[in-house]
This record gives structure tokens, C-alpha cells and sequence, in this order.
């Protein structure tokens, strides 16, 4: 029988809600213990219950306390979230093409001089990335991606930008993100996608989910001015590689 896994916390959050935390920092392995605990209540769910809300390193627990109390919940949910992550068998697989630099992206220059690089090599490493959703969230639609190069790894701004563009392709920290809504960001902006993340009256709303597979593909600006068009009327263009 496989070993069960560390006891994660759980913390109190208001009177209908509980955190169940794997790690303190922004880590792979217990990004997918929270989603695996996700797909559990998903899949095996609690009287009680009402919503679940997976971030980098915990999960969110709505429930009614006229069903279910903290301690049984707690107790509930620390049992499930001991049982090993099982692997996940399908996976699907974006890619979402950006046009990078310029007046689409604004900090290319800034972050390549940073790096001591030029544009290209920029746009070169985070084109052969390799990512995966492990959030959403801020806003609707904005996807925090891991699986960031080392090399690109920067601190944020020291200033805050109060307004950035719709579908801005960013990096932070140890992170690269799909920016859905025009808002403010303290990321370093290498371009834009004419990609919906979220879109209101489309089906699916949400185009992302957490635990997808994501890479980016280069386009230039005439490109983009199509997409962008295509994406206003309700069109993915995005290219879904694998289901």
C-alpha cells in the first residue's frame, strides 16, 4: 500500500469557509496536491460542500455549517488530501500565440537589458517554455503559469502599472501569466494575445482550467490584428493540441 502524505494545514477562513495549505511558497508538488484534492470533492463529494477554489499551494473550501461543522470538515478533508496524488492520465495541451515586443509588449527591451540578452533570445526562451495552468485568478481569466525558465526569472516592478492591456503575456518573479482583462500589474510585459481567456458569452466561458499544458507561439503584428478580430466574435484561436 502507497504511503499517505504529509498532513497539510487547515485554517479557519471566516465562519463558512476553510484553508487547506500543502506549502507556504509557490511549489509544483503541492500545486498538484491541490488540485488532486480538488478532482476529489469533485469526484467524491461532501454533504456540506458548497464550492472549492484551488490556488497555487492551497484549496479554498466553501461549505454550510448547517450541514457540516469545522471539525468533521477538517477532519474530512485532511484525510483526503493524505491520499496519494494519482497521476493524471489526460492532459490538454494550448498553444497560444503572442505577438511579443514593441507597443505590444513594452518591457522586452528593459527585461533583455536586465539579462544581459538581446529581444530575440527573450522571446526564444519563453517561446520554447514549457507551462502549466496552476491558477486562475486575480481576475477573470488571468492564468498564473509554472514551468517558467530559470533565466527569466525576475523580481516585479518596484511600481505598479495602474492599467495594462487585455491579453498581456507577462513574467514576475518565477512565474509567466496570460493577463485576460485590461488592469493593473506589477509583471514586466513582453506582448499581447489576441486569446480570450475569458469571455462572457462564449461557450466554454473560461478557456483555461487549472493542471492545462501551455506553450506559446510567435506572431507578428498583422497576425495578432486578425486574431484579435476573430477572438472579439467568439472564436478560440488558440489551437488545442491534445484533449
Amino acid at each position: 500500500m502507497a504511503a499517505t502524505l504529509s498532513s497539510p494545514r487547515i485554517l479557519p477562513s471566516g465562519d463558512s469557509a476553510v484553508t487547506v495549505e500543502f506549502s507556504r511558497k509557490i511549489d509544483d508538488a503541492a500545486n498538484q496536491r491541490v488540485l488532486a484534492l480538488d478532482r476529489t470533492l469533485a469526484r467524491e463529494p461532501v454533504s456540506g460542500v458548497t464550492e472549492t477554489v484551488p490556488t497555487y499551494r492551497s484549496l479554498l473550501v466553501h461549505y454550510d455549517p448547517e450541514q457540516i461543522d469545522f471539525d468533521a470538515l477538517s477532519e474530512k478533508l485532511v484525510s483526503l488530501a493524505q491520499r496519494p496524488v494519482p497521476p493524471v492520465t489526460k492532459t490538454r495541451r494550448w498553444r497560444i500565440p503572442v505577438v511579443y515586443g514593441g507597443e505590444h509588449g513594452i518591457d522586452l527591451e528593459d527585461v533583455a537589458k536586465t539579462l544581459n540578452t538581446t529581444p530575440d533570445d527573450i522571446v526564444a526562451r519563453h517561446v520554447a517554455g514549457d507551462y502549466r495552468v496552476a491558477m486562475i485568478g486575480f481576475t477573470p481569466g488571468w492564468s498564473y503559469l509554472s514551468g517558467l525558465e530559470k533565466s527569466l526569472h525576475m523580481p516585479r516592478r518596484q511600481s505598479p502599472r495602474l492599467l495594462t492591456p487585455a491579453g498581456t503575456i507577462s513574467i514576475g518573479g518565477v512565474q509567466t501569466g496570460v493577463q485576460c482583462l485590461a488592469g493593473p500589474s506589477g509583471w514586466h510585459l513582453l506582448g499581447r494575445t489576441a486569446v480570450r481567456t475569458y469571455q462572457l458569452h462564449r461557450d466554454p466561458i473560461f478557456l483555461l482550467e487549472p493542471g492545462d499544458a501551455v506553450t506559446f507561439s510567435a506572431v507578428d503584428a498583422k497576425i495578432f490584428a486578425e486574431q484579435d478580430r476573430a477572438a472579439e466574435a467568439g472564436e478560440i484561436v488558440a489551437d488545442l493540441i491534445a484533449p
